[in-house]
């Protein structure tokens, strides 16, 4: 049985899309693609920090779920046709708000998830975040069941990447998260790096380590540009 989390959405006429982020950086990186990917489409941003704050030194919980659910019904108050989540942490709530909420909701990493397990072998993810690791693990089984693939994963924690992406050394950032793949690289066919803010490491390790590695921003903006268009043709197909 597929999980609500991997069933297909069918939108039409979308005209207004939300983006909700909990880390700022994220609105600048996507606001700008969106623009010009979709300078038709009406796209707004809204942000709200302290969630992924929360889920790193709290962990999941009730009131965590209702802020997402919460987020989520304002962005649908707001006119949002199409709500996409881009926090890879908030995944397990999400599923909540997409049973209360009457709006499409995509998560940044569905697109991802379902392109991984479109092949066999064996997946290594990488996290910087404590609060990644099993949202990620878990949508990844959600995505293969659905797929009717047995996909083995191995997660990898590099907190200490984290902590310095936080303090603003980015170069030691990038060198601990690559130091960390290359350790995992053995073992696995390919590398998830399982949160937006690794992206930019995909084709330099792509190239170091001479494996396929895959991130979500590209693929979700290339999936929301599909959808809008997909769902504007058959709008004008109505008579």
């Amino acid at each position: 049985m597929k999980t609500r989390s991997t069933e297909p959405i069918t939108l039409e006429g979308i005209r207004r899309i939300a983006f909700i982020h909990t880390v700022a950086m994220l609105v600048e990186r996507f606001r700008p693609r969106f623009q010009s990917e979709l300078p038709d489409a009406d796209c707004f941003h809204m942000l709200d920090e302290s969630v992924l704050q929360d889920l790193i030194r709290q962990g999941p919980s009730i009131g965590i779920t209702r802020r997402i659910v919460t987020l989520a019904q304002m962005a649908a108050d707001a006119g949002a046709e199409l709500i996409v989540f881009t926090c890879s942490s908030t995944s397990p709530a999400i599923d909540i708000a997409r049973q209360t909420v009457r709006v499409p909701i995509l998560k940044i990493d569905d697109p991802l998830y379902a392109r991984v397990v479109s092949a066999p072998g064996r997946v290594g993810l990488i996290c910087t975040a404590s609060s990644t690791v099993e949202p990620s693990r878990a949508l990844l089984a959600a995505h293969a069941q659905s797929a009717g693939r047995d996909i083995p994963a191995e997660s990898v924690l590099c907190t200490a990447a984290f902590n310095a992406l936080a303090s603003g050394r980015r170069d030691l950032h990038d060198r601990l998260v690559c130091e960390a793949a290359a350790q995992l690289a053995p073992r696995i066919d390919r590398i998830v790096l399982a949160q937006a803010s690794l992206a930019h490491l995909a084709q330099p390790l792509a190239e170091q380590l001479g494996l396929p590695v895959l991130a979500s921003p590209e693929l979700m903006v290339q999936d929301v540009v599909a959808r809008v268009r997909d769902s504007g043709a058959r709008d004008m197909e109505k008579p």
